[in-house]
């Protein structure tokens, strides 16, 4: 493998010193760049683009030719491992994800197979080591995974949900049921990170979307729980160096100690928590990952500046601050607000580190 030439990302996680805060940004390869919408276009779908690893390869790097980021993710989604369980997954225009078997019953569940992610899905895999190919030591790759939790909304719900009625349903009046189908994805994503981390990629980030919908309690029991099995059953070194784990949870403020002790080496934070404060309570212990509000990208490139000065000025100087936004780059946003952000994040974060 080539020699990594920014690693400021990496080093950022494992709360090392750095030049400048690295960025990236969730689902920064995507709809709101005109040249995925071009690959896109061509390919027929969403899918075609995810099961095809040179147009995988290719959309991944699309936002590294225009920006100069710190990382890059693999292009994918969330729900392969459900489709890989045979559950027919499907994109319905202006309704987001399908299944054309959700996951409601005993038999349901009792039918469901753990992966093997190199008969299941080696067009990921495929995607990952293309992708390091071409990366050539650019940046590192970020491999992910949906949380077990978050996956099993959509296998049960049938899609995307509002309420999550049919999950909490079944978290509530059968809890073992649910943590039968928690334990076949928990697996699932064990194998499947791991595999991503032997094909290349130099970091995991764990999608708990839906996490910030559940109670106290439940949040516990049947989402960090889950997710603290899989860091401690995946890869802790390859390529000679750690391989970093980040733990996204969205509505995951309350709960920062907890998910800082998961065994995790970063905190993804949303817009809705103050970074400063979440490094007061996990700093010392965890990185932190975030956390502008995607919907900054829509103000003035002077507002846009602002928001990225306050957000550093919260952390404050020193390790462990990977910048990003509180969630996914929405479509709407124009390329140019997305470069303002990015060179602002590298500009205004020079003086929070000391000179190397």
């Amino acid at each position: 493998m080539a020699l990594l030439k920014n690693d400021r990302f990496l080093r950022a996680l494992l709360r090392q010193p750095v030049d400048v805060t690295p960025v990236w940004m969730m689902r920064q390869a995507g709809r709101y760049l005109p040249e995925y919408r071009q690959t896109r276009s061509a390919a027929g779908d969403f899918m075609a683009v995810c099961t095809n690893p040179e147009l995988a390869c290719e959309v991944t790097l699309q936002p590294l030719e225009r920006y100069p980021l710190d990382a890059a993710i693999l292009f994918s989604d969330i729900l392969t491992i459900p489709d890989a369980m045979g559950l027919g997954l499907y994109f319905e225009a202006g309704e987001g994800p399908r299944f054309r078997k959700p996951v409601r019953t005993e038999a349901d569940i009792a039918g469901l197979q753990v992966i093997d992610p190199a008969s299941d899905l080696p067009y990921v895999l495929d995607a990952v080591s293309t992708i390091r190919r071409e990366l050539n030591g650019r940046v590192p790759l970020i491999g992910f995974s949906g949380s077990p939790w978050t996956l099993a909304t959509y296998m049960i719900e049938g899609g995307s949900s509002r309420d999550f009625a049919r999950s909490k349903t079944m978290l509530y009046d059968q809890p073992q049921l649910l943590h039968q189908l928690l334990e076949k994805l928990a697996e699932s994503v064990i194998a499947y990170l791991n595999a991503q981390i032997d094909a290349g990629a130099q970091a995991v980030q764990i999608f708990d979307t839906w996490g910030g919908a559940l109670s106290h309690a439940a949040y516990q029991e049947f989402s960090l729980n889950y997710m603290t099995r899989i860091v401690a059953g995946l890869t802790k070194h390859s390529e000679g160096r750690e391989v970093p784990v980040i733990l996204f949870t969205k509505g995951g403020g309350q709960w920062l100690e907890a998910i800082a002790d998961s065994g995790c080496h970063a905190v993804g934070l949303d817009w809705t928590t103050h970074i400063g404060h979440a490094r007061q309570r996990i700093g010392a212990k965890v990185a932190l990952q975030g956390n502008m509000d995607p919907a900054t990208l829509r103000a003035s490139p002077e507002r846009i500046r602002q928001e990225v000065a306050g957000i550093l000025k919260q952390f404050g100087s020193g390790e462990g601050h990977i910048f990003n936004l509180g969630h996914g780059i929405t479509p709407d946003i124009s390329p140019e607000k997305a470069g303002i952000f990015i060179d602002a994040v590298h500009s205004y974060s020079v003086n929070y580190h000391k000179k190397t």
